[in-house]
């Protein structure tokens, strides 16, 4: 089993400058010691190990750990795509044979097209020539942007992180917005979604059943082939829901869900796509 989407961060550190100290559940370093008894009591065996700092030098910390880790099988970076030297930070990035994708942090930029920006294309145009995937971290507004970017670019393997951060705590059921910008995107066959973060989405007294009709969703859209689960630790441990805070009920929740959905091969979602997009061997 593997898990498509984990951080781990030190404080102070490889300029790691989130969480702040107001998140006090997760205001400390976290490593793979700290993962590795709670993956392995679920049988998971590898994860996707992904930036949560908008800095090459976390990149190059997080690519330090893969090198030393046989858990960690693939990793997430981050690039300045709008630099110049993006296109040479990528080419050499990709000769790491760990190094599987860029994650730019567009839910905290402040211009929601910016991904549509002509001086990105250089970047993009390294991503595709090196085989790397593109990781959106988005917000439900983000997506008729990520859209044309899916469209201006077919051959580059684009995954969804978190669902696109649907408000559930608004919702107990699919918004049309989040329904509709999700569908669209759906149609297109490079086009991924990760089942992750949502918990970190919902109030405290949501429990299990509000996440059934989101997860139904997502697997009526992109099948048990475009889809992958993910922790999200240790942000996870945000979640207001103090018992889906935690790895293993989040893991079970999901297995839960994809049980009701009659004619999905959860396998696939639990590693099977993880493997084929993020091409680990």
């Amino acid at each position: 089993m593997i898990d498509a989407h984990q951080h781990f961060w030190q404080l102070g550190r490889h300029d790691c400058e989130w969480p702040t100290a107001d998140l006090k559940p997760i205001y400390r370093d976290f490593g793979e010691k700290d993962l590795l008894p709670l993956a392995n009591a679920c049988g998971v065996t590898g994860s996707v190990l992904v930036q949560s700092q908008a800095s090459d030098a976390d990149t190059d910390y997080l690519l330090q750990l893969a090198s030393e880790s046989d858990f960690i099988k693939a990793v997430v970076g981050w690039v300045d795509l709008a630099s110049p030297a993006a296109p040479e930070r990528i080419a050499r990035l990709a000769m790491h044979p760990k190094f599987k994708g860029i994650r730019p942090m567009l839910q905290c930029l402040p211009d929601d097209n910016w991904i549509l920006r002509s001086e990105l294309e250089p970047a993009i145009a390294a991503m595709k020539q090196h085989h790397l995937s593109f990781d959106a971290l988005v917000y439900t507004r983000h997506l008729p942007h990520l859209y044309q970017f899916a469209r201006r670019h077919p051959e580059l393997p684009i995954v969804i992180d978190h669902a696109a951060k649907p408000a559930i705590i608004a919702n107990d059921s699919p918004a049309d917005e989040w329904c509709d910008a999700l569908r669209a995107l759906a149609i297109l066959p490079q086009v991924h979604c990760k089942i992750s973060g949502l918990v970190t989405e919902a109030a405290g007294w949501q429990g299990k059943d509000v996440y059934l009709a989101y997860i139904k969703f997502l697997v009526s859209l992109f099948g048990a082939g475009r889809l992958m689960w993910g922790s999200d630790w240790p942000v996870i441990g945000l979640a207001p829901n103090r018992q889906l805070s935690i790895y293993k009920n989040w893991l079970a929740l999901v297995d839960h869900a994809l049980s009701e959905c009659k004619t999905t091969n959860s396998e696939s979602v639990f590693i099977g796509t993880s493997l084929r997009f993020y091409r680990i061997t």
